[in-house]
């Protein structure tokens, strides 16, 4: 049953965070091409500066709990079932999709996002883990 609706609603899910990605949240598009590589120090610093504390974690954890559905694509694609072929399948693909927001300047290409978004996948990947385990019944077709 969850399988089912995994598959459902993981198409519609990836095109709306696609559109916060680029579009939401009142972006617009930046005079300059944007590039933060150093990692950590990029989060902590925005932390640091940021007024309410509220803010900087909504977006922290914004970036880690909304990718972790990717972590259930082995339901979908049986190759993503082993968490390295999944971790590096999305590694490879939230890097086009930085690259992607630095060429179109529709956002900032920050090694800190792919590596809080990766986190939210390999947490969605033990949370299907645990699901197929204790709840059998729901997750199977």
């Amino acid at each position: 049953m969850l399988k089912k609706i995994y598959k459902l609603l993981i198409i519609p899910y990836t095109l709306f965070l696609l559109y916060l990605m680029f579009l939401g949240m009142g972006r617009s598009q930046y005079s300059d091409n944007v590039i933060r590589v150093q990692p950590i120090f990029a989060t902590l610093g925005f932390i640091k500066n940021t007024i309410r504390w509220w803010d900087s974690m909504r977006i922290v954890l914004g970036n880690i709990i909304m990718f972790m559905p990717f972590g259930f694509l082995g339901w979908i694609f049986p190759k993503l079932n082993n968490l390295k072929s999944n971790i590096f399948t999305f590694i490879s693909a939230i890097t086009i999709v930085e690259a992607l927001q630095y060429f179109t300047r529709l956002g900032i290409f920050e090694v800190d996002d792919i590596i809080l978004n990766t986190f939210g996948v390999f947490l969605g990947f033990l949370l299907k883990q645990v699901a197929e385990k204790r709840f059998l019944n729901w997750v199977s077709y």
